[in-house]
């Protein structure tokens, strides 16, 4: 399908070497968007990097997104309440209960973006690519 064997054992490996540099670096953009550029949006679409690396990979139809979709759901409903809760102290936090704060949305919504890209990504790739094949 994608070639010799050879070449199957060569993407294996750098998809090894290469997904938890990806997973990491994702973390890193997370975490620091509190103080630079990046966040929660462009960390978690780095993280949804290694869902689609992972396919590219070992193309099977066995990954289950269920679980995925609940904890999208999840993440939504615990960011859009903590969001509801402190909406009026929020943006007079300062020092290290402000930088917490923020680190804390930008995991969140780091996780839900993370969870929502790979869901697109899995829904395309399981079921509106078969209409065309």
């Amino acid at each position: 399908m994608y070639g010799s064997m050879s070449a199957n054992i060569i993407m294996k490996t750098i998809a090894k070497i290469l997904i938890p540099f990806i997973l990491v670096f994702g973390i890193y953009v997370v975490v620091n968007g509190a103080d630079s550029v990046g966040g929660g949006f462009q960390g978690g679409a780095i993280l949804a990097a290694a869902f689609i690396v992972r396919w590219m990979v070992l193309p099977s139809e066995d990954f289950d997104i269920s679980f995925l979709k609940k904890l999208e759901r999840v993440f939504l409903i615990v960011l859009i309440a903590l969001s509801m809760l402190l909406i009026g102290q929020s943006m007079q936090m300062s020092g290290a209960v402000g930088r917490l704060w923020m680190v804390g949305i930008n995991l969140l919504i780091g996780v839900k973006v993370c969870c929502g890209l790979t869901i697109v990504f899995y829904r395309f790739v399981f079921f509106e690519s078969r209409g065309t094949l």
